[in-house]
């Protein structure tokens, strides 16, 4: 889950670029990365959960 967790957010950072770069549309971008927010989150909470778990063991 780490690895999809950095995947996330380097996706974020090209996504920026797309907009920056006029590639996709302020609409496109903010739809896009709504969801990509969504997926950071529940992964960071994931990745949170299994460390805090590990360490009980």
């Amino acid at each position: 889950m780490n690895i999809a967790l950095k995947e996330a957010n380097e996706t974020e950072y090209w996504l920026m670029l797309l907009k920056d770069s006029n590639y996709i549309d302020e609409q496109n971008f903010n739809s896009i990365h709504k969801d990509l927010i969504e997926i950071i989150k529940l992964l960071a909470s994931i990745v949170k959960t299994t460390k805090q778990n590990l360490k009980k063991r």
